[in-house]
């Protein structure tokens, strides 16, 4: 279950009598779309039925019985969040704006890079300061994978940038390969990898452009500044495994 501060109501009035339940915003999106698969349990504050849900009344047993056909409280909690409307305070919206700018610049920042500078990352910084300057607005109902291609057609004007994934070939000595090439090959997807005869290790890795220097300094750290990196492109034809 998750806190009462987490959690949203769903309210439905039907029959003249009103009912309301305590759940996980995004859960609630996901409900009502027809695209959740998680456990209900995970997703709700309160395993129960409300009248009034902030003063914790319950509607009367055969109200509940002549709307939903059931009393049970886990049947019930989606058909009201199916039915009936999401409602948010003032507060809660503003808590859930916050959580998904930060959520948006963190996709933004880890997938996309600046095409007039050789496909350099963009700081998560400068794609805060160029959200605010084309004044996007989330919207705190709505899921953040839903709102990327809208943040960025709203960037484009502002600064150059594109999705995009990198390969990299990475060569770590002897002495670093054994414990290093697996943190390496954790990192994205491996293309492929040889152990060479000096007993080195080469991977080619493929991840998000935006992951570059997170990417370096992981290689630096596991080989003391000695492994060898070069960016792999179309050309070189690295076959997958």
């Amino acid at each position: 279950m998750i806190s009462l501060d987490e959690a949203v109501t769903a309210r439905l009035e039907s029959h003249g009598t009103r009912f309301e339940v305590l759940i996980d915003p995004d859960a609630a999106l996901a409900i009502k779309r027809g695209e959740f698969d998680g456990d209900l349990e995970d997703v709700i504050a309160a395993e129960d039925v409300f009248e009034n849900a902030s003063r914790g009344d319950r509607p009367p047993e055969e109200d509940v019985e002549e709307v939903f056909g059931t009393t049970d409280a886990m049947e019930i909690i989606p058909e009201v969040i199916k039915r009936g409307e999401i409602q948010i305070t003032a507060e809660q919206r503003k808590e859930m704006l916050e959580q998904k700018h930060k959520q948006l610049v963190n996709r933004i920042t880890r997938n996309a890079v600046n095409p007039q500078m050789d496909d350099a990352p963009h700081p998560p910084e400068r794609i805060e300061r160029a959200l605010e300057e084309a004044g996007f607005t989330l919207d705190p109902m709505e899921p953040v994978e839903n709102q990327i291609d809208d943040a960025l057609e709203a960037l484009r004007p502002v600064i150059p940038i594109r999705f995009d994934e990198v390969t990299i070939a990475v060569q770590l000595p002897a002495d670093y390969a054994g414990s290093g090439q697996a943190k390496v090959r954790e990192f994205g997807d491996l293309e492929r990898e040889e152990w060479q005869s000096d007993g080195s290790w080469v991977g080619v890795v493929t991840f998000p452009a935006g992951l570059q220097n997170d990417f370096y300094d992981l290689v630096n750290e596991v080989s003391s500044g000695e492994a060898e990196t070069r960016v792999v492109k179309e050309e070189d034809e690295i076959s997958r495994r």
